[in-house]
């Protein structure tokens, strides 16, 4: 009974704090007002929802996408909302996501969840602006960029060929976990540059799926719960990160290939290094997360909309045929210049991404208050660029909702196609991505076929 008197008890003072916290912010339309302006500037459109929970419990009891769209549709591409305990913006048009992203970056900063930034690492590239990431960004451009990609092909192409051989050896799977899979040896190739031991690389995998479970997961330190056993997970996946550059330091050949080799290699202007181990580590966990969920996302839905359209298949199929008898028939590895000579394979790709819209929205939060379009957008507001409703369009993409590739075959408007995000925060790692979606395609196509929701190799096959 006290418990339950306690916690109506707390309900009603975050009720109270909550209704004290709106007056403050209806008090905020009246700000930028005088200087010769006839009227002072207004929130956006839009409801606030109710006390401290806000519109949270609508957003998660549908379909997000019909949530957003529905408030587009009633307010326009500017409107108000509160979720998850705090008051939101949310723009969708190409014009307000370049304002955000891109004109006015400095006066919008990457925000997320104290909880997640201590799951992944403070000093992760994504968690920063100003010169502490651009130096950091400049590091990871330079290990994902043209030159280290060429060198990745064989690599990638290793653990496509890995990826698919588990399938023939009798092992029935789903596609996303398939990908997963996939995309986390591609992860720790590009990390470490191919110099990891079997048994580093388990270790690895086996903290960072405990991670990933607990990602989500409510932030609380009880013993046994997901937020609890994820960050335990995450100190081991630093000391493992930890043994690996003192193990490599003592090396004849220091440090190595591969982003973990740029980044210890890195200097300052004085010659010391530019990073501690702990920032290091950060960086490379938060890489290797980034690398994983999104990546397999996007190769599931490009599987499912060729297995979906069997003419298109056909017609990537053929392509992917003379690449491989460019190949002697597969019995050379692919290189870089085989997968730019992959034309339609890469428009399905762009459709695919563009159709399935693995990031949906991205978050900022105002650093200052801020006009746009007549409205004022209050300092401290998280403000969420909405590029799945940019992305699907009719003002942007004639007939949206149907699977198109030839649509890119014309370069889409500026800042309508971001399935990278935008501006200095923009994924570095796209190259990347898009090289292992076409180097599976490439063996998926020419090495299996799509019948009845299964992809059938010689022997099993995997379920969509």
């Amino acid at each position: 009974m006290a418990f339950f008197l306690a916690l109506v008890c707390i309900l009603i003072l975050l009720a109270i704090a909550s209704y004290v916290q709106y007056t403050r912010w209806q008090k905020g339309k009246g700000r930028f007002g005088g200087h010769g302006r006839s009227a002072p500037l207004k929130l956006p459109p839009g409801s606030m929802g109710w006390p401290y929970l806000g519109e949270t419990l609508q957003l998660y009891s549908q379909d997000p996408s019909f949530f957003f769209a529905s408030k587009q549709k009633r307010y326009g591409e500017i409107f108000k909302t509160h979720l998850l305990g705090c008051p939101c913006v949310m723009l969708a048009s190409p014009e307000a996501a370049r304002f955000v992203l891109v004109t006015q970056a400095h006066l919008f900063k990457p925000t997320y969840p104290r909880s997640k930034e201590r799951m992944i690492g403070p000093s992760a590239l994504f968690f920063h602006q100003g010169d502490y990431h651009l130096r950091l960004r400049k590091l990871v451009q330079g290990a994902l960029g043209p030159d280290a990609l060429r060198a990745l092909v064989p690599e990638v192409e290793a653990a496509v060929r890995s990826t698919l051989a588990s399938w023939d050896a009798g092992h029935v799977r789903s596609t996303f976990h398939a990908m997963k899979t996939l995309s986390f040896d591609v992860g720790i190739v590009t990390i470490f540059g191919g110099r990891l031991d079997e048994r580093r690389k388990a270790e690895l995998r086996k903290n960072y799926s405990v991670v990933e479970k607990g990602y989500n997961s409510f932030p609380n330190s009880l013993p046994g719960t997901l937020h609890y056993k994820a960050m335990q997970a995450r100190r081991r996946l630093h000391g493992v990160l930890c043994d690996i550059m003192r193990e490599r330091r003592g090396q004849a050949q220091a440090a190595g290939t591969g982003l973990l080799g740029c980044l210890m290699r890195s200097r300052g202007d004085d010659g010391a290094p530019l990073l501690s181990d702990e920032q290091i580590a950060d960086n490379v966990i938060g890489v290797l997360f980034a690398a994983q969920d999104t990546t397999a996302s996007a190769l599931t839905w490009i599987v499912k909309y060729l297995h979906d359209h069997p003419k298109l298949l056909e017609a990537v199929r053929a392509e992917q045929a003379a690449v491989r008898e460019a190949t002697g028939g597969g019995r050379q590895p692919l290189a870089w210049a085989h997968t730019k000579s992959m034309a339609l394979t890469h428009r399905v790709i762009l459709e695919s991404l563009r159709m399935a819209s693995i990031i949906s929205f991205t978050f900022r939060e105002a650093v200052a208050d801020v006009e746009y379009k007549g409205f004022l957008i209050p300092k401290g507001w998280k403000v969420m660029p909405l590029f799945r409703n940019i992305h699907h369009s009719p003002d942007y993409f004639q007939d949206p909702h149907k699977f198109d590739p030839s649509r890119f075959q014309v370069a889409p408007r500026p800042s309508t196609f971001l399935p990278f995000g935008h501006g200095v925060h923009a994924c570095p790692g796209n190259e990347l991505a898009k090289l292992e979606m076409l180097v599976l395609i490439h063996h998926l196509v020419t090495g299996y076929r799509m019948t009845h929701g299964w992809l059938l190799p010689l022997s099993m096959g995997l379920r969509l």
